[in-house]
């Protein structure tokens, strides 16, 4: 049992975090729950940012894990804009930006990512943005607004999901668009070249310019504003804003600083934690961007910085604060939502893990399911404009089975009578 008077303390303000809190009342614990968070903003939910709300179609509302009052109502403690700044493990104690400090008897680091950042000149300029938080997206709605209006033209560094996401709604918008991207292909790294073809030829159709294998080097501009982005291999792309979106480094300063040991660069970086979310520290524990997991149907270490991580990891997490035996095997999953495409992805295949591309359904049309597999076992699904297969996808991922591949491409076999091999 849980004593009452003790105190549950959450750094990070974000959905793993809430959907921790949320937890940890929902089974019952009685002690103080204290969660910090280092924006003003009352927790929310990232993926709006780079889809509906960046539209214009979700209210800003929408975002939000929970009404400002439930937290009072459920007795949850927040402490919001005030940013943690210390952790004292011998003391058990969060230290805030203020100089004030909290004690813990369990302490939850959900402290989230943070985009990288463009090491070339010009990026200090007014029309270079980054989008993570929701103060990124009003402000980035508002240029895709006026590029629109203006027949203006947005340079992205990145063609990974959040690249692709603001490059669609970019267009609809109205603005021009131009990406530039090392790889060959979009999404390269999670998609491998076969299926980043196809994501290529979507924007393409919609108006997206891209330049594959190269990188920017140089933002200009005058006035502080951008005029033009320069890559690599010596060309230049008209500009009027630039979008870094170039990936996300972990939140694991707090972390280190504490002594807490950290995944190598080879898993991704992040806070090393068990298979129950603890770090090397058995009172402290980590989840969501930060964390990076030791995967028991992956047999290795991930970190996945996906939303369904965060809804599903906070509430995990909590249950192992409160002694409750966990073993944390979520298959991870996202979903991306592209003009007319819509899209689901389960399971773990990054580059060099697979040996075949398996396409279920016609990838033309862009109604289909790519599986990726090694030695014939599923690591990995992705459908697109299909729907109601992530379940037995995700069966067939945990199964460990190894279908017949022409069995699986035929969509006319149901993939939950694959299970047998």
């Amino acid at each position: 049992m849980v004593d009452a008077d003790q105190t549950f303390v959450i750094v990070g303000g974000g959905l793993a975090g809430a959907k921790a809190a949320e937890t940890l009342r929902a089974e019952g614990f009685t002690g103080r729950v204290i969660l910090i968070g280092d924006e003003r903003e009352h927790p929310y939910e990232r993926p709006p940012l780079s889809k509906g709300f960046l539209l214009g179609k979700e209210e800003r509302d929408s975002v939000f894990v929970h009404e400002p009052a439930w937290y009072a109502q459920h007795d949850i403690e927040l402490h919001l804009g005030l940013p943690a700044v210390a952790v004292d493990r011998a003391e058990k104690a969060v230290r805030l930006g203020d100089g004030t400090s909290v004690r813990y008897d369990k302490l939850l680091l959900a402290t989230g990512s943070e985009p990288r950042r463009l090491d070339i000149p010009g990026t200090d300029l007014a029309g270079v943005h980054h989008l993570r938080r929701i103060a990124h997206a009003e402000r980035l709605k508002g240029v895709l607004a006026a590029l629109g209006r203006d027949n203006g033209h947005l340079v992205i560094a990145g063609a990974g999901w959040i690249g692709l996401e603001v490059a669609a709604a970019a267009r609809e918008y109205g603005a021009e668009v131009t990406v530039v991207e090392p790889e060959a292909t979009p999404l390269h790294s999670v998609l491998g070249p076969e299926i980043g073809r196809l994501f290529a030829d979507l924007h393409q159709e919609h108006g997206v310019r891209f330049h594959f294998g190269a990188r920017l080097t140089e933002i200009t501009g005058q006035d502080g504003m951008v005029l033009a982005a320069r890559t690599d291999d010596g060309d230049e792309h008209p500009a009027h804003d630039v979008l870094a979106a170039i990936g996300a480094a972990p939140r694991t300063a707090l972390a280190e600083a504490a002594g807490l040991t950290m995944a190598d660069r080879a898993h991704g970086g992040g806070i090393a934690v068990d298979a129950s979310l603890r770090t090397s520290d058995p009172d402290i524990f980590a989840v969501g961007d930060a964390a990076a997991a030791d995967h028991p149907l992956f047999e290795t270490r991930l970190r996945v910085e996906h939303w369904a991580n965060a809804l599903n990891g906070g509430p995990a997490a909590a249950r192992a604060m409160l002694g409750r035996p966990v073993t944390y095997d979520r298959v991870p999953y996202f979903f991306s939502d592209q003009y007319d495409v819509g899209l689901e992805f389960s399971g773990w295949a990054p580059p060099g893990s697979y040996d075949q591309v398996v396409i279920r359904g016609d990838a033309t049309k862009r109604e289909f399911i790519a599986f990726w597999l090694s030695d014939g076992r599923v690591l990995a699904g992705m459908n697109v404009n299909v729907w109601d297969v992530t379940e037995p996808i995700q069966t067939l991922i945990k199964a460990g089975v190894r279908p017949d591949p022409e069995r699986l491409a035929d969509p006319t076999v149901p993939l939950e009578s694959l299970l047998e091999g």
